[in-house]
């Protein structure tokens, strides 16, 4: 994706020395890694050869599909309201998952928020960044994807010529995911994908245990990016993603704008969140309710999660940090 990136999350730090360990003589971990979508990845796997290749292809793959800040991505041309338009597997994927996120956030996650969104200056269109109420409310009347659909033919049903989809919010871990999908079906078992914070856990670490994750604590700084560890946690088999405001924001004429935008106010959805950190089977779906829980308060994110199986959450306030019963903080 062009280095207009959006959705930004915390930072998750992989816990240990990545030395070369292996099972067997042919085995051993190995790491790639780089820079994509204007973030950083770091992706470590235990193989017999060099997957480089494969890792790339799985990400430029994600890229043609999904980036808004491609003119030649699919979405982009879903967006410009192309009729010849159709979803492949990750579109498809993407756009199903977030339905679903959706009704489970009682609506606070919302790709179709894509216009407003360029309006407040974090996008992938320039906006004022201080914009009018007007021009809000015009806005609003094309934000919905619940009135969004798919048809037998793959084509995505706009809720109206203006709407536009920007699934930045999910397509971090959904990469993650597919950069795992891709090792596993070069018989990789065990690797942990990191892009931008966002992490897809397989298998054990070089220590042949649980991969151990560093969690940022939410120190704000306005010319630095500073890493204070907040917890370690054990994780495998399982997605883990980190969202906060505090990161990205931007000064305007009435003060400091947070980039997740309300898609019910169309306004920077109001929170006392510091950060989000989720676990869930995949990243993509850590990553779309990490960033659900920074559109609501602490207590009804805490609700969200508790009611969603297998997921877990670590809630950060100014004043609180708020654990589900299963998060796996390491001892």
């Amino acid at each position: 994706m062009k280095p207009r990136q959006t959705i930004y999350t915390l930072t998750i730090i992989v816990a240990l020395a990545l030395t070369l360990a292996g099972c067997n003589r042919s085995e051993s971990y190995l790491t790639c890694e780089g820079g994509v979508w204007n973030t950083t990845y770091r992706i470590t796997y235990m193989a017999d050869r060099d997957l480089r290749d494969t890792i790339l292809n799985a990400m430029k793959s994600v890229e043609l599909s999904l980036s808004p800040f491609a003119e030649g991505s699919l979405i982009s041309a879903v967006n410009r309201g192309d009729t010849s338009a159709r979803a492949d597997r990750h579109l498809r994927h993407v756009f199903e998952a977030s339905l679903e996120i959706n009704r489970l956030s009682h609506g606070a996650f919302d790709p179709t928020v894509a216009p407003l969104i360029n309006l407040w200056g974090f996008g992938y269109r320039s906006g004022s960044g201080d914009p009018s109420a007007e021009s809000i409310d015009s806005l609003l009347s094309t934000v919905g994807i619940g009135e969004c659909s798919l048809d037998n033919q793959g084509r995505i049903i706009r809720k109206s010529d203006q709407t536009e989809f920007n699934f930045s919010a999910i397509t971090k871990g959904y990469g993650c995911d597919m950069v795992g999908e891709a090792l596993r079906r070069n018989g990789v078992e065990n690797y942990l994908v990191e892009i931008g914070g966002e992490i897809a856990a397989s298998g054990k670490s070089p220590r042949g245990k649980a991969w151990r994750i560093m969690i940022d604590a939410p120190v704000e700084n306005d010319s630095t990016i500073v890493h204070s560890s907040m917890a370690v946690i054990g994780i495998t088999d399982c997605g883990v993603a980190t969202s906060g405001n505090y990161r990205n924001y931007r000064q305007t004429v009435a003060g400091k704008v947070w980039h997740t935008i309300s898609p019910v106010t169309g306004r920077p959805a109001p929170t006392d969140l510091l950060s989000a950190t989720v676990i869930a089977p995949s990243c993509m779906m850590a990553d779309a309710l990490a960033t659900s829980c920074m559109a609501m308060s602490a207590r009804e994110a805490l609700s969200m999660i508790s009611s969603i199986p297998e997921v877990q959450a670590l809630l950060v306030t100014a004043d609180t940090t708020l654990v589900t019963p299963g998060f796996p903080i390491a001892k």
